[in-house]
């Protein structure tokens, strides 16, 4: 069968296209070149007027693995207040109340109505792994994939502290990779989080760890060169040292050059960029941070964008979020380890404009979008849940893409936040081709998937059709067509079709000899055995869903 999607106006900047009027071809879920004469068109769709880009990809969005689950349980009262079929729960302003804590399968449902075909959960607790498969294989319409989390896991900090040789490590991480069926590796304030199991609560980068004497410097130096080294695509993903601490750029801008200039990835990139000045001690350092990113081209960021309402911080995180805990609204929150791999802490809370601090850091997350100079390697996210829920992205975009709506919103802001910032100066608005950028061809070059987030032939048809308006927040959050695989599966904003998408990994060669140790120190310290640790493609693509496809370079 093959689909004919005529007269379109394609953004597709994977190939340099900015509104060019193209024809689309589809058959057996690929695009394909123009078929012959002789070929039937069995259904011809004319988008004449109509805007085309790839499906969108969410490139860091917590949507699986423990601490989501905890968080759904923990907050009932946010949870599924709005079915994903009701109308008013298609899109969340800039005030969301309801979708902090989707489930599974509204996750899905709420990601395609809004042209989204794929989305990867950032912080993958190697032991969490299948649970975390679970929770993304019940979720509908769209790819996944996960980042697999170590550097404050016992067995690598031994490593460290012994010395190993970065061949080992290397072994280690290809290990990883392969047993979590993961696609790329996290960091979460690297050593912190082990650090506070021995009482530190701060932790800086070329401070160390007080057990294993080893410091978040060396740590990601050792990661970031196993991930090059191993030839996965997606660069060390890095969580910061001192998250949402006063002060915390200069900590950023030294992470930037801690891996000796071998690509690396910094994520939610809003919270660690605070600076001191003025009389509250808490400022932007937001032009700092982008000057920063601007000057280190092996530097990439997502921004972690917050948005005014009630939403829950998910993090792996423990000790920031032990300290965030006394600030939840509600007042609950959950702190734990888990096997000495890591730990989670779940903190509710609720951002408001007339709060000085969450003023100023939604004008922040603001100010660097507007001045990173270089689509390709920006990504827009909300941290979801963290910042804001997912559903609040054409909010968001909007904001980018409209001036006059972006000085209206930062007019309603608490008045000594207005007085620290200046978004109102940048005059930068971004173009329907630098959001394409960001949120598919960039993501899809980013993590490795060459056959997603472009509009080539060969590439699989996961393509989403808007009607182009000035209420760009309007346009965004309704596509008139999307379709995964080739399949129509939303029209007219209300899902057509149920499908289940794929899951990305990557799976790099290792020396099989790297179980030896592993098996010991599981047998010694952990309550399951190796080979349970370990996750089958059969387990990940069970009943015909999710079938697992593997990238390297």
């Amino acid at each position: 069968m093959i689909i004919l999607l005529k007269n379109g106006k394609v953004y597709d900047p994977a190939h340099g296209k900015d509104g060019v009027k193209q024809d689309i071809y589809i058959r057996d879920g690929r695009i394909i070149d123009k078929p012959a004469q002789t070929d039937h068109i069995d259904e011809t769709i004319d988008l004449n007027g109509k805007v085309v880009m790839a499906g969108a990809i969410d490139m860091h969005s917590h949507i699986g693995g423990g601490k989501v689950n905890i968080a759904r349980m923990m907050l009932p009262e946010y949870q599924e207040t709005l079915q994903y079929h009701e109308p008013e729960a298609h899109i969340c302003g800039p005030h969301c109340t309801h979708d902090a804590t989707p489930s599974t399968i509204n996750t899905g449902m709420r990601y395609i109505e809004m042209g989204y075909t794929a989305a990867f959960e950032p912080a993958i607790l190697a032991i969490n792994a299948r649970q975390a498969h679970l929770e993304m294989g019940d979720t509908p319409m769209i790819d996944k994939g996960g980042y697999a989390m170590l550097g404050n896991d016992d067995y690598f900090l031994r490593l460290l502290a012994n010395k190993a040789d970065q061949k080992t490590i290397n072994d280690y991480v290809a290990w990883t990779l392969n047993a979590t069926q993961t696609i790329g590796i996290k960091v979460v304030n690297p050593g912190g989080i082990n650090a506070f199991k021995f009482n530190q609560r701060r932790l800086d980068l070329d401070e160390n760890n007080t057990h294993y004497a080893v410091s978040p410097r060396q740590i990601l130096q050792s990661l970031s060169r196993a991930v090059h080294d191993l030839g996965v695509t997606k660069p060390l993903h890095v969580h910061c040292n001192n998250l949402g601490a006063a002060g915390n750029f200069q900590t950023t801008l030294d992470t930037m050059g801690a891996s000796d200039g071998v690509p690396m990835h910094l994520t939610h990139i809003q919270f660690h960029s605070y600076d001191t000045e003025g009389d509250k001690k808490f400022s932007s350092a937001a032009a700092k941070i982008a000057e920063g990113i601007n000057n280190n081209k092996h530097i990439t960021v997502d921004v972690g964008q917050i948005l005014f309402g009630q939403t829950v911080t998910a993090s792996g995180d423990t000790m920031m979020q032990h300290l965030n805990a006394n600030h939840a609204n509600p007042k609950k929150s959950v702190i734990m380890d888990i096997e000495c791999d890591g730990g989670c802490g779940v903190v509710p809370f609720k951002y408001r404009d007339e709060n000085y601090v969450n003023a100023l850091q939604w004008a922040i997350g603001l100010e660097i979008f507007l001045s990173v100079e270089d689509p390709w390697r920006i990504f827009l996210t909300t941290d979801h849940p963290n910042g804001a829920p997912f559903t609040s992205y054409p909010h968001l975009i909007r904001l980018l893409m409209d001036k006059s709506f972006r000085d209206d919103a930062f007019g309603q802001l608490n008045l000594d936040a207005q007085a620290m910032s200046n978004l109102t100066a940048i005059d930068r608005e971004y173009s329907l081709y630098e959001i394409a950028t960001m949120t598919r061809a960039g993501a899809a070059k980013l993590i490795g998937l060459r056959d997603r987030g472009h509009l080539g032939v060969g590439a699989a048809a996961d393509i989403t059709v808007y009607t182009e308006q000035a209420d760009k927040e309007a346009m965004f959050a309704k596509p008139n067509y999307v379709f995964k695989d080739g399949q129509l599966v939303v029209k007219d904003g209300d899902i057509v079709k149920v499908v289940w998408g794929k899951t990305h990994t990557a799976k790099p060669d290792y020396d099989q000899n790297v179980e030896k140790g592993l098996n010991e120190y599981f047998d010694q310290y952990h309550t399951i055995q190796l080979d349970n640790f370990k996750i089958s493609d059969d387990e990940i693509a069970a009943d015909g869903r999710n079938q697992v496809v593997s990238h390297t370079k």
